[in-house]
């Protein structure tokens, strides 16, 4: 922005307010004398023209024109200055007489269908003015009635109009000389104030000027500079404050100079200090570094001493668990489970605290079912909840997708820290998990995208609550609410820590709200992706649909979030909330006359309160078949003595749709019993274990046992060395600190053997900082198992690195051996050598599936056919699905084939009727079947 001079300020300040207050009195007194002669000569107009209408009255009844020539010429001559022309015309618009033959009368003349004059009127054209007054006759005479009732204006009667032409030239004249002289003095003021301004700008900027170049000066640093001459007023004033200011500075610098000699002097002595501090913190970092280094190692080395003994604590009391056991024996080998697993836990919080503090966690996007996710979690907390008889209840909106990708781990991780701290604190009441999605704006929305998803969820209990002071302080690292609560409730005070840095770490964030004695309310969101790809089949509940259902149960959080479950497969639900209620519907319920199709009875109290339960189960008896509990329990004892009591089958809370609809799912004795003589296949393979504990080399071949047929050990590496320099492996297990020969060493040693060069072996370590997977793979080892073993993992490795198929193609050669006899079965309508080959050669389970697939062809294909004729597809492609899983593991080739083939064409959308040759193929292959399946039955 360029700045104003003073000089400019000074025209802007005095001409311009001048000539604007010029030229606008100019303005508005010239504009009000012109707007008043204006006003002056239509007053004189109308003062000529009415007074001339009212006088030729008389003449126009009398039709006397030379009167009104007479009147009217006298009136023009009077008033010829402005008035051109007068002319009077009749009631019907022509005209009768004219003052002035020469002028234009149409110009006067009213237009055609213009109303009636009733009074004067103007009309200004160019430079013209048309005045038109009526002449009226108000003199006539009201004879009858009718008239005499009208109003004065009605009376009158219009006999024509008079009409005046005035010149408005001279006024014209006169408002442009009026104009002309205003704006003349208004230009003549804005020069004079123009003349003086110039005048006070001389006088006042020339002195300015030379003390802006004095100023300058000084500012160069010519601080011997002045201002001189004789000045007027206050600018002589200024002319001694600068002079003044330009000494004083002079006097400054002197003295600064001197006081920066000194500080010169003294900042080189502090210099030499700063040198010797900054010596003396290098060498302070450098320990700090080392300090750092140890600290690393320190955790890495704990992890491993407190991991190493757990592994054997923890995997030898889970196989003494597999082992019969008296009740003491079994309650004590799990509370020595848990107190381990308690130990381990807080070995985990320290070393993921570490990671989080050092910036090294990891999160991981890998795809996973929220749902079945979160019933595993709940599925290992409900039974704290249950021992201290606390309703545990979740309800997860249904509008959530079930397949996404995110860190799941780390998602558990949260959840139970806040499930578990809310049992914690909790002594009786409920403890409530509400999953749905975040609340976000449009701009959150669009900045997310339709690939991803925010998801929040709450746990709120009815514990002890938190004061004010407490929840200032609850997110602090090692701290809990106070130290009567570490005393009485125990735990390191990082689970809060932890958990708010993962959700941060996830794009979310941890909050809560508490009351001391009324409970807290716990919520954390995060953000993961929607994947398209489900993860889960879907629940096939269609059994269920439209079937009735009596629902009890007296908590309100577990009461809605079933319902909502029950809703979602479209049963009919009757509910009651209370006892009251539960009798009411069983006697005076329609439904309940007809009989409920089944009954769900939640219980909420203690386990020992057996009799109130078993006189409900009692109640509801007559009018359900099918009567389910749901309990805060999962005591098998107490499972079974109330299944005796007429219940179907037992549910441990929280109740999922997963776990609900696995117990109203309908078995088979045959998958019953197939379930019942299902066991774990040994593998013919050779393993070796090495490590240098031995707790844990008795561990592992305890569990590698279980699953494969041979297990050589070796206490160190350089044993290991030895030993796959005389015999070949199928997979090798090796730990990494040991001692004469760490695992990496040996892992070397070994890929340079002629035996075990491209055997697989694994890392089994108990490190679990960030990063040591990576390190593992980059030193060569094929996987990375952590401490304690993981028996489903060690499965997962074993099947992944080992050629089964080639054991399994084997095995299954020498059973077709014992069973050729059956080769005369496989004709294309049953296969029995693909049916033992699908069940794992195993005889009796394949004759069982056989079994079970024919016992429901009848039943099937009457649905089908009902399913065709309604053309019901959904359901018709819900019934061939299944079967053609049934036809998958049991040998028959040719249904197989055409269900198949179904299937396919259903799903891309063809019609029935266009498949109704596939669908007759179909039926056939169903009777050859079932007519073919008695001489196989019976054979074995």
């Amino acid at each position: 922005m360029p700045k104003i001079s003073l000089k400019d300020w000074v025209i802007l300040l005095t001409i311009l307010p001048t000539t604007l207050i010029s030229f606008g009195l100019a303005g508005y007194f010239s504009y009000s004398r012109s707007i008043e002669l204006s006003d002056h000569l239509e007053q004189q107009a109308k003062s000529i023209i009415e007074p001339i209408a009212i006088a030729s009255k008389n003449a126009l009844l009398n039709k006397n024109r030379e009167e009104l020539r007479e009147l009217i010429s006298i009136t023009h001559r009077s008033q010829s200055s402005i008035i051109n022309s007068i002319v009077i015309f009749g009631e019907d618009n022509q005209m009768i007489v004219t003052s002035n033959y020469h002028g234009d009368a149409n110009l006067m003349r009213l237009p055609q269908k213009h109303p009636a004059l009733l009074s004067t009127e103007i009309e200004h054209i160019s430079d013209y003015i048309i005045f038109r007054s009526p002449i009226l006759d108000e003199k006539q005479n009201h004879n009858d009635s009718i008239s005499k009732r009208k109003s004065v204006t009605s009376s009158q009667k219009n006999l024509g109009y008079i009409a005046l032409q005035v010149d408005k030239g001279k006024i014209n004249f006169t408002q442009q000389s009026q104009y002309i002289i205003a704006f003349t003095f208004a230009l003549f003021a804005s020069l004079l104030s123009a003349i003086f301004a110039m005048r006070l700008i001389q006088k006042v900027t020339k002195p300015l000027s030379s003390m802006v170049v004095a100023i300058d000066k000084i500012r160069e640093g010519k601080l011997e500079s002045r201002v001189s001459g004789q000045l007027i007023g206050e600018l002589n004033f200024l002319k001694g404050g600068i002079n003044a200011i330009a000494q004083s500075l002079d006097n400054y610098q002197m003295e600064m100079q001197t006081s920066i000699d000194q500080a010169t002097i003294d900042l080189r002595d502090s210099l030499e200090q700063f040198e010797i501090q900054n010596v003396e913190l290098s060498m302070a970092n450098k320990k700090a570094q080392e300090a750092s280094k140890v600290k690393s190692e320190f955790l890495a080395n704990m992890s491993h001493e407190l991991r190493t003994p757990l592994n054997g604590v923890i995997g030898f009391t889970r196989q003494v668990l597999k082992t019969p056991l008296s009740d003491n024996q079994r309650e004590y080998l799990q509370i020595i489970e848990r107190s381990a697993n308690n130990l381990l836990r807080i070995i985990n919080d320290i070393l993921d605290f570490s990671k989080l503090d050092a910036g090294k966690m990891v999160i991981e996007n890998i795809p996973f079912s929220l749902r079945e996710s979160l019933e595993e979690t709940l599925t290992l907390i409900a039974p704290s909840a249950h021992k201290k008889n606390i309703e545990l209840s979740v309800n997860i909106a249904n509008t959530l997708p079930d397949s996404l990708v995110g860190d799941i781990m780390r998602i558990k991780q949260i959840v139970t820290n806040l499930i578990a701290n809310a049992i914690k604190f909790t002594q009786e009441g409920s403890v409530t998990i509400e999953i749905g999605p975040e609340q976000i704006t449009d701009e959150q929305r669009e900045t997310l995208g339709d690939k991803a998803i925010r998801l929040k969820i709450t746990v709120t209990d009815t514990g002890i609550g938190m004061t004010e002071q407490q929840q200032r302080t609850i997110f602090d690292a090692f701290t809990q609410a106070d130290q009567s609560i570490t005393r009485l409730y125990g735990g390191t005070g990082l689970g809060l820590v932890i958990s708010q840095r993962l959700a941060q770490e996830m794009q979310g964030d941890i909050a809560f709200n508490s009351e001391k004695k009324v409970g807290s309310s716990f919520w954390f969101t995060f953000q993961c992706e929607i994947n398209p790809i489900p993860l889960v089949i879907e629940l096939d509940n269609h059994h269920l649909t439209n079937k009735s259902v009596l629902y009890y149960e007296e908590n309100q959080h577990s009461h809605i979030a079933t319902s909502k479950i029950l809703q979602q497969w479209h049963m009919n639900i009757v509910s009651a909330s209370n006892p009251h209620q539960l009798a009411q519907i069983l006697s005076h319920n329609e439904q309940a006359q007809k009989g409920f199709d089944y009954a769900l009875i939640g219980h909420s109290h203690t386990a020992t309160a057996l009799s109130a339960l078993k006189k409900t189960i009692a109640q509801v008896q007559p009018r359900a078949d099918k009567i389910y509990l749901a309990l805060n329990s999962n005591s098998p004892s107490l499972q079974e003595a109330l299944i005796a009591s007429g219940a179907v089958n037992c549910i441990s809370k929280p109740l999922t749709p997963i776990n609900l609809s696995r117990a109203l799912q309908p078995k088979t004795k045959n998958e019953q019993l197939s379930i019942t003589k299902s066991k774990r296949k040994i593998l013919p393979i050779k393993v070796l274990a090495v490590d240098d504990n031995e707790a844990n080399l008795k561990l592992i071949q305890a569990l590698l046992l279980e699953q494969v047929s041979e297990v050589v050990l070796a206490e160190n590496g350089k044993q290991a060395v030895e030993l796959c320099q005389k015999e070949a492996f199928s997979l090798i297990f090796m730990d990494i600190q040991m001692p004469i020969m760490d695992g990496i060493s040996a892992l070397k040693a070994i890929k340079n053997t002629v035996h075990n060069d491209s055997t697989a072996i694994i890392a089994v370590t108990a490190h679990a900082l960030s990063g040591e997977r990576e390190k593992m793979h980059q030193q060569g080892f094929n996987a990375y198992m952590t401490k304690p073993i993981d028996e489903t993992m060690l499965s997962h490795i074993i099947y992944e690195y080992c050629d089964i198929e080639h054991f399994i193609n084997e095995e299954a050669n020498i059973q077709a051996k014992k069973v050729s006899v059956q080769e005369t079965y496989n004709n294309g309508i049953v296969n029995w050598d693909l049916a033992l080959k699908r069940s794992a050669n195993k005889e009796v389970l394949a004759q069982e599936m056989f079994s079970s697939l024919i016992n429901s062809l009848l039943e099937t294909q009457a649905s089908i056919i009902n399913a065709v004729q309604e053309d019901n597809i959904d359901e018709l492609k819900r019934l061939i699905h299944k079967l053609n899983g049934a036809c998958c593991y049991t040998g028959t080739p040719n249904l197989a084939n055409i269900v198949s083939q179904l299937e396919t064409q259903l799903k891309l959308g063809i019609s029935v009727n266009e498949l109704e040759p596939e669908f007759l193929e179909f039926f056939e292959h169903i009777e050859q079947l079932i007519n073919y399946a008695p001489s196989i039955l019976a054979k074995n």
